[in-house]
């Protein structure tokens, strides 16, 4: 056992405490480490992302410069509304909180299941895009193994998230850098290369416009832009994760973000912005087996005259292998965002309560290794064609922009009396709304029956599988809810002088108890009908659990000890007013099997004559619904004492759901 903790411990790194207010430090992300980790996604689809818009001008490539600008403004827009979101919501959520809160919590499950598909499928994608692309500078014969390493990749990447946000962050730095380094470098010189006929760029533009409009129609140029810029819709993919990880920066949480969020848009934009141009300029043309990336950098590479050309084909490999790097690093948004979302949505009963758990690293462990069996499993159903991923990619992440933005224009309007800037915010969102939903409609319009429909049919399946999870919690919740309203109130403290001495040498019986009040008395008062008079003693032992809920800020952690020891209090002073001698105990950690059993194993070395109790939901309908929504720590723990020669017993609670 000690060799298999000290290497789960080499792997997924020493435990950290996370009470201690120097934890939270020690793992915040400043703003530079938050745009690689967040912004990695964005800037890798400058990799297809461009490329698909431009290719659906066909002929017509003087629209790009249009292109280009509408693509840099698009990305500012959206990422000035999430700007809002940041300031709204600065625990984080994004665009499933922003649903919830402003558009009610069914509008908030359709925008939280269109996230959870999305980041798989970002994962996926991601993963694919980037394999393709190392694989396309090796021999043909070893395409065989593409599949088999973008599996190995993904299984990677879980590893390294377990360890922790930071650490997975600083793995992927160097690549991210490299690519940022390479490509500003590449698309400065090959506008600066094209310097003199920079002045006539536009007047020729414009005329050539005019020309199209005047042959084909106004109406043909506009649904043409409309078109190509709806192509290029995943170009904006991973602009909302910021606003989903708020809470993972350093203090203060809300300029921090802000200033991410800065980073990444000015990154895309150039970037994207700046290779539409490139392709404009150097008058791009599509060659097979290459990515118009690969083409147009080519033509810029050779063009600066540097070296041989074994050195500029160096230069170019080592550029497309930035971007395949990239790209996988982009896959790191998935296990980010992702496993936030799940605990969102846990919050509000939607996926089971699992979802919450942190590890001893402090990160979301069962929504990581979610994201990377489902990214897995996507990706062995389309043998990892890009192809194919990339249209059920195509719509989820519109759905949430859109519903995004249009809760926060229901915002601003519903506090129009309360802001003096409620117009700009407005119109800003309005704005973005505008864009988005005219992405979107396009996108569904031209990819439904290319695959889209799966997407659709995929998202719609999440979210009749959330109502099912969320009306067995109700009803559950309903019914626990009616034993703890039987012991509502607060009970007065009896002076020192009038409460029963403790003698640790009676019998005594330790009580595990819950948040659930009316779950742990009916534990206490089944001790007393079962072993009448026989314990002379109560001991209480309650352990807060560290969930992502109560971990977003020092004053959710207070909440957290205040309402257990209001909790605790209550049984005590129940004892004290009956005659019987009590006290209390509690802890706190995320893994709370471990901490409640120390706890019990320490209070039975205490009182040598002492058993321990607990309380048991038994439902009437025994099936995997219900094993799989409420954890099994009663029975983990009796086991765990039962190996160590300690007794527990448990009390069934039945509940009829």
């Amino acid at each position: 056992m000690v060799t298999l903790a000290k290497l789960r411990e080499i792997t997924f790194g020493a435990p950290l405490d996370p009470l201690d207010p120097k934890t939270r430090h020690a793992i915040a992300v400043a703003p530079l480490l938050a745009w690689v980790g967040l912004g990695a996604d964005g800037l890798s689809s400058s990799c297809y992302g461009p490329e698909e818009a431009f290719l659906t001008l066909g002929t017509h490539t003087h629209l790009g410069l249009y292109l280009a600008l509408a693509t840099a403004l698009t990305v500012f827009i959206i990422s000035l509304g999430y700007n809002q979101v940041i300031e709204l919501f600065p625990t984080g959520g994004g665009g499933y909180k922003v649903a919830t809160a402003l558009l009610g919590p069914r509008v908030g499950l359709v925008s939280g299941a269109a996230l959870l598909v999305d980041y798989v499928l970002t994962i996926a994608t991601s993963t694919a895009s980037g394999v393709d692309a190392f694989f396309s500078l090796l021999p043909v014969g070893v395409q065989a193994f593409k599949l088999a390493t973008e599996l190995g990749l993904i299984v990677l990447l879980s590893f390294l998230n377990f360890r922790g946000m930071k650490e997975s962050i600083m793995v992927l730095l160097p690549i991210f850098m490299g690519f940022v380094v390479l490509h500003v470098g590449l698309i400065v010189y090959g506008v600066l290369a094209h310097a003199s006929h920079l002045p006539t760029l536009v007047p020729d533009t414009v005329q050539q416009t005019r020309s199209l409009s005047h042959d084909m129609g106004s109406l043909f140029v506009i649904a043409l832009m409309l078109r190509a810029f709806s192509m290029g819709g995943g170009t904006y993919t991973g602009l909302e994760a910021v606003s989903n990880n708020v809470n993972m920066l350093a203090e203060p949480k809300v300029r921090h973000g802000r200033r991410t969020m800065l980073y990444m848009a000015l990154s895309l934009a150039f970037t994207a912005g700046g290779i539409i141009l490139l392709y404009v300029l150097w008058d791009a043309r599509q060659v097979e087996g290459q990515t118009l990336n690969a083409v147009v950098f080519r033509s810029v590479i050779e063009h600066m005259g540097v070296g041989t050309p074994w050195f500029n084909h160096g230069l170019l490999a080592l550029v497309l292998a930035f971007e395949a790097g990239l790209l996988l690093v982009g896959a790191q948004t998935g296990f980010l965002d992702g496993p936030t979302v799940l605990s969102n949505m846990a919050g509000h009963y939607w996926v089971p309560r699992h979802f919450r758990d942190l590890s001893t690293r402090l990160v979301r462990q069962n929504g990581i290794m979610v994201m990377g069996i489902a990214s897995v499993a996507i990706l062995l159903w389309t043998r990892g064609e890009v192809s194919a991923l990339v249209v059920l990619y195509s719509i989820n992440v519109f759905l949430t922009f859109s519903l995004s933005l249009l809760g926060l224009c229901t915002y601003w309007w519903r506090n129009r009396h309360e802001s003096k800037q409620w117009l700009h915010h407005f119109c800003l969102s309005a704005l973005g709304l505008t864009v988005t939903s005219i992405v979107l409609v396009i996108t569904v319009s031209v990819k439904f029956v290319e695959g889209g429909w799966l997407t659709l049919l995929v998202t719609s399946s999440v979210i009749g599988l959330c109502f099912i999870i969320r009306r067995h919690y109700d009803q559950t919740r309903a019914q626990l809810a009616e034993s703890d309203a039987m012991f509502a109130g607060e009970l007065e403290d009896l002076p020192p002088d009038a409460i029963p001495a403790i003698d640790k040498s009676k019998p005594t019986a330790i009580v595990l108890v819950g948040k659930h009040r009316g779950a742990s008395m009916h534990a206490f008062l089944w001790v007393q009908r079962l072993f009448p008079e026989h314990f002379k003693n109560f001991v209480f032992i309650a352990v807060g659990e560290v969930d992502a809920q109560s971990y977003e800020g020092q004053e959710q952690l207070h909440a957290l000890q205040d309402s257990i020891k209001k909790a605790l209090n209550y049984y005590t002073s129940f004892c004290h007013h009956h005659g019987l001698a009590a006290e209390a105990r509690m802890g706190f950690s995320t893994d709370t099997i471990t901490e409640f059993a120390q706890q019990v194993e320490k209070a039975m070395d205490d009182y040598p004559g002492s058993v321990c109790f607990a309380s048991k939901l038994i439902f009437r309908k025994v099936n995997f619904l219900n094993a799989w929504l409420h954890n099994s720590a009663p029975q983990d723990i009796q086991e765990r004492l039962h190996l160590s020669g300690r007794h527990m017993v448990l009390l069934p609670m039945q509940v009829s759901t």
